[in-house]
């Protein structure tokens, strides 16, 4: 196209005939963030205010304006850091390599929203179709370079040759720019609407297993089993915990010396999920220190174990392992009295939404906020007879992994539609589309 200066570019790849490698800079400006003082920000839009959008604003490909909102005067903006149509806002310093370079496109012209200083704008300028620039930053071309380039002891940078320099891709007309533009746009409106079907799939999920929980545990999934059975809707109570587990107690309250090979495994709450007990990244105590730590706890196997402190408090999970190990307090070891709480059945009702609400709001503490052991103790839940409750386990059992397959299938698909995105790009700066 006439008006490019001929320099020496970059090649990674041999490109159609009429198609040329070009400096990326040619075909945008490149425009700083919005620098301003910590007393200069606020969290409330007050008159005569921009929107100041940071890092966590910016999604693959568009940008989120209900993300942590920061507002500063206008009188510290200038007019070429408020956000048009079209700009690319790429996140240029950073600590996440993965996040480094990502770069959204704005769908609109704003007044009154503008940029930070770790961001980047990069304004597709009249020598080239703005929409096949704007794809140009999502592509694998792109973002592989800028993760190579980006460097930094504790953060990623960025700098502005980094992107200016790019090596671009140039089909040889507007118009065939726009064709190739048109094909990406039909083809991804496509892959959207299979990932929005998915997406829902994997959203609903906790919503779905929490409504067959409540049916559970209120006695409608086994209501045709009961008649069938002969046993009386009324055959169900509530009951303390202290009362049905013949012992409750936690780990130990010392943290002590662990590490990645040992004697015995060291369970915390990380390790504690509602699927079972996670052996990733298990740490080990000796001899010594666990025949203290199980002297108190003697966790055996089909007790269940419940996180009582921490970010996942309320979290259950059957112990499944046939060998010794230590806890630390952060879990608690429940102990059902056989024949009268089945153990599956336990962690079932713990790991319900409605009961694990009541239990998250009996926690207490200042720095670190838990579930104490007598509070435990004296939490109450729906039981019913023994027999009910493997066939409510039996059914839970069934539909709950019918749910999870139906999850992983959906993420799976969710996976596939990037990496289809990916090389449908691929195809397109290649000039194979």
């Amino acid at each position: 196209m006439k008006g490019i200066e001929e320099k020496q570019i970059e090649a990674p790849y041999e490109l159609p005939e009429g198609w040329k490698w070009c400096r990326l800079g040619d075909f945008i400006n490149i425009f700083r963030g919005v620098s301003y003082k910590k007393n200069d920000a606020h969290n409330e839009k007050q008159e005569n205010d921009c929107l100041i959008i940071r890092g966590g604003n910016i999604d693959e490909g568009c940008i989120n304006l209900n993300s942590d909102n920061v507002f500063v005067n206008k009188s510290l903006v200038s007019e070429n850091q408020i956000i048009k149509k079209n700009d690319v806002i790429i996140v240029t310093s950073t600590g996440s390599i993965k996040v480094i370079g990502r770069a959204g496109v704005s769908a609109s012209d704003y007044e009154d929203v503008a940029f930070g200083a770790f961001l980047t704008l990069a304004r597709p300028n009249e020598k080239a179709n703005k929409s096949f620039v704007n794809q140009y930053f999502q592509s694998s071309l792109y973002r592989e370079r800028i993760r190579q380039l980006a460097s930094g002891v504790n953060i990623n940078n960025i700098r502005i040759e980094y992107i200016t320099e790019s090596p671009f891709p140039l089909p040889p007309t507007l118009a065939e720019q726009q064709r190739i533009v048109n094909r990406i746009e039909s083809m991804f409106a496509k892959l959207d609407e299979a990932k929005e079907k998915a997406q829902n799939v994997v959203d609903g999920f906790e919503t779905r297993k929490a409504a067959i929980l409540h049916k559970a545990f209120t006695g409608e999934l086994t209501a045709k089993w009961r008649k069938e059975n002969g046993v009386s809707d009324d055959s169900w109570e509530k009951n303390f915990l202290k009362d049905i587990c013949s012992k409750i107690t936690d780990g130990t309250h010392n943290s002590p010396v662990n590490t990645e090979t040992g004697d015995f495994k060291y369970i915390t709450a990380k390790n504690i999920k509602e699927s079972g007990i996670d052996l990733t990244n298990i740490t080990f105590v000796s001899k010594e220190v666990h025949q203290e730590i199980y002297a108190r706890c003697n966790v055996e196997k089909g007790d269940v174990l419940y996180i009582k402190d921490g970010a996942t408090t309320g979290i259950a999970a059957v112990n499944t392992l046939d060998e010794e190990f230590s806890m630390l307090s952060s879990v608690a070891d429940l102990k059902p009295i056989n024949g009268l709480l089945d153990s599956k059945y336990l962690a079932y009702v713990l790991n319900s939404s409605e009961i694990k609400a009541k239990m998250l709001n009996e926690m207490s503490g200042n720095a670190i906020t838990r579930l104490t052991l007598v509070k435990i103790k004296k939490s109450e839940i729906p039981v019913c007879s023994f027999s009910e409750q493997v066939e409510i386990v039996r059914i839970l059992d069934i539909i709950i992994e019918k749910e999870n397959k139906a999850k992983q299938a959906a993420e799976a698909v969710l996976e596939q539609i990037d990496l289809l995105k990916k090389s449908i790009l691929a195809r397109a700066f290649r000039g194979e589309l």
